[in-house]
């Protein structure tokens, strides 16, 4: 068995944010922060009946998340050392990163999209449509997450992002 996996970008995410600093930390504190998806296109095609949903994931690649990634991390709405796998750290084994952010409009190979939290230049692996009967889980638990009074709006990106 080959061990290597590998993606190639099918496109590119643009947003107002060319740095780290003042960035969310998640698409639900973005608020209306406009960005664009640029897919190549040769999949441009592939963006066809999307416009009917409201909302789509983004996975994307964190691309300035330099570093090696460890398996221990301080998260963004946390004081203390959590385990990697239980946060949204950028540092990771694979810098794979998500968001699920609202369609404003799609046209030619473009998609439009409010509620972006990524850097501007980011390259996208993959974009699926948000559906609710699949994504949302009304018995869903948040971890150490639920403990905590910080929200994603109190929070912007930091040095853990480079």
């Amino acid at each position: 068995m080959d061990d290597e996996v590998r993606y190639e970008p099918i496109g590119v995410i643009r947003s107002p944010f060319e740095s780290v600093e003042g960035m969310p930390i998640q698409a639900s504190a973005a608020g209306d922060a406009v960005g664009t998806v640029e897919l190549d296109d040769r999949y441009a095609p592939g963006l066809a009946d999307l416009d009917g949903f409201s909302h789509c994931i983004l996975l994307y690649h964190f691309h300035r998340a330099d570093g090696e990634a460890s398996l221990s991390t301080r998260p963004f709405l946390d004081d203390v050392d959590r385990g990697l796998f239980s946060t949204r750290a950028p540092r990771r084994p694979n810098p794979i990163g998500l968001s699920v952010v609202a369609i404003e409009d799609v046209d030619d190979g473009t998609l439009t999209v409010r509620g972006v939290d990524v850097l501007d230049g980011t390259p996208l692996l993959d974009l699926k449509p948000y559906v609710p009967d699949f994504d949302v889980h009304g018995d869903a638990e948040a971890g150490w997450l639920d403990a905590t009074s910080r929200t994603p709006d109190d929070v912007t990106a930091d040095d853990r992002f480079r």
